[in-house]
Formats: structure tokens, sequence, C-alpha cells
């Protein structure tokens, strides 16, 4: 079951001095920020691209075994699938299940909420 994700969007500059004032003990983070950062808006969007979202929608729905299923459904190239689910995986948006010979991916978040 796919969760509500809360996004933020900060510099580098000033995600490295939220994160050194946490250390110091300066800032205690609250239970509702956000646990992902994005450094810009654009970044952000291009992640969560229209057609990114669909591809969510389509794993979820479709429930693919594998990137080579998803790719049959989707009609992208397995290399492009990869190098996409790679970089929502890195923002916690999907997993990536390895089994056996395959990739298994797999939805963790469909709805986005941004923090500025």
């Amino acid at each position: 079951m796919a969760r509500k994700m809360k996004i933020g969007i900060k510099s580098r500059e000033q995600f490295k001095e939220y994160t050194l004032a946490i250390a110091r003990g300066e800032i205690k983070p609250k239970a509702d920020e956000p646990k992902v950062w994005f450094d810009s808006l654009e970044s952000m969007a291009q992640v969560l691209s229209e057609k990114n979202r669909e591809l969510l929608k389509t794993i979820q729905k479709q429930k693919p075994q594998s990137l080579t299923e998803l790719a049959d459904v989707t009609g992208r190239k397995i290399g492009n699938l990869s190098r996409t689910l790679k970089n929502m995986e890195h923002y916690g948006i999907v997993e990536l299940q390895k089994e056996s010979k395959s990739v298994k991916p797999l939805v963790r978040f469909t709805s986005f909420s941004a923090e500025f």
C-alpha cells in the first residue's frame, strides 16, 4: 500500500546548514517535516514528471514481476526504466526487489506534497 510522501526543497547550501544544525543539536526535526529533500523545484519536477507519475500508476496497477514485464507493458526500454527507477529508489519513491535473476519494482509512494 503506497503512502503520501512529504518532500522538501532547499538549496544544497541550505540543506547543509540545516543538517549541521541538527548535528550540533541546535534544531530538532519535527515528526511532520519532510524526510526527502530536493535541491530545486526543477530537480523535483524531473523526478516526478507526468511520465514518471504515470509509470508509478502503471506499476501499482499492473504489479509487474520484473523490469522486462514492465518494459513490455509500458513500451519503454529496460535501460531507460532501470535508470528512472534507480533514481526514484534513491529518493525512496520505489523499491527495487531483487528476486533470483530479475528485479521487481514496488511503489512506496504515489501521493506527494512539497514544502518550500
